[in-house]
């Protein structure tokens, strides 16, 4: 058995603000589905061609089914994706001025194929226009392909940003030069979020809606009053709700700053979890919409972690929403939260 502090240097833990897959030797996942479907459509929705006869334009992204994902594991990026895409698009005939449509398919890219070896159809509609078909089936479909590179480019760039963790042996900085990473916006609400220490992470924005049988001045209060926040989070709290006021739920697990307060309208906050990297906050803003005798709560979580989506969904639909539904009953009833 190994001593103390003489173990395999891939499995010991280095004093990490975020704590996780040290030394990259794990093997972590990244499901790449939805930022896919948006990356797909905002490549190949738009492209043009054109010649002496006429011009064509890929005017709709009609399907997109299948899967993609990035799995790193020994500091190695694996690359997982599998789609079946239609497309449909629409020309004009020069001479004449008539409109012609049809139909790209692409039945199966894959990494499995070279994107110059994957099938790419092209159809028309019935009638005549064959010569935009040809224009479609040559030069379009160059275009389709070049979109497609594009796609896995970003893919293995924009969308695996922060996947490779620095280590003692590749220092922050040297790791980011030499990623030279792209700059362009991720889609799907997933953005790039620079750490102080120089790494990049990729964050996503999470949008919710909740009702609550209360009013708004009594939701406002909830969210806003240290004795009614300890109360429904049933632990201590620190809540100073002026604008650059601090605030500390469930025991210190949840910290902020109060950015912005409009009375019984509108909340926003620096937000974060203590699992999150060392001074990492997201921005949340709540929204107080009046709906009869019922408020609508809209949340708007901008900067959270890809990694930490799903458990911070959880932590709003659990741990805040499902708990001020059940204080909120007793909230009009005094004698019931003594």
């Amino acid at each position: 058995m190994a001593k103390w502090g003489q173990g395999d240097p891939r499995w010991i833990v280095e004093e990490r603000a975020d704590g996780t897959n040290v030394n990259n030797w794990h093997w972590t996942e990244r499901d790449a589905t939805n930022w896919s479907k948006g990356k797909l459509r905002e490549l190949l929705v738009g492209v043009m061609v054109e010649n002496e006869v006429g011009s064509c334009e890929i005017s709709d992204l009609k399907q997109v089914e299948g899967e993609a994902s990035c799995s790193s594991r020994k500091g190695k990026l694996i690359f997982f994706y599998e789609w079946n895409i239609k497309l449909s698009w629409k020309g004009t005939v020069k001479e004449s001025g008539a409109k012609h449509r049809g139909s790209v398919e692409i039945p199966h890219l894959s990494e499995e194929n070279e994107v110059d070896d994957t099938e790419v159809n092209v159809s028309k509609k019935k009638g005549e226009g064959d010569s935009l078909k040809d224009l479609m089936k040559t030069a379009g479909v160059a275009k389709v392909r070049e979109a497609l590179e594009d796609y896995l480019t970003a893919l293995k760039t924009e969308f695996t940003t922060g996947m490779i963790l620095p280590t003692k042996t590749a220092p922050p900085q040297e790791l980011t030069a030499k990623r030279k990473l792209s700059e362009h916006t991720f889609q799907d609400s997933v953005t790039p979020m620079v750490l102080d220490v120089g790494v990049r992470i990729p964050t996503v924005t999470i949008h919710m809606r909740e009702i609550f049988d209360t009013a708004v001045e009594e939701l406002y209060s909830i969210f806003t009053t240290k004795d009614l926040v300890q109360k429904f989070s049933k632990s201590s709290a620190v809540i100073e709700a002026e604008k650059g006021g601090k605030f500390q739920m469930f025991d210190g697990t949840v910290t902020g700053e109060y950015l912005e307060l409009l009375s019984n309208k509108r909340i926003v906050m620096k937000w974060r979890c203590k699992s999150w990297p060392e001074e990492h906050y997201a921005t949340v803003a709540l929204s107080f919409v009046p709906v009869a005798e019922q408020t609508e709560l809209q949340l708007n979580c901008k900067g959270v972690p890809v990694c930490k989506e799903e458990s911070t969904r959880q932590c709003w639909e659990k741990q805040h929403f499902e708990e001020i539904k059940r204080f909120a009953v007793a909230f009009g009833n005094p004698e019931q939260l003594n």
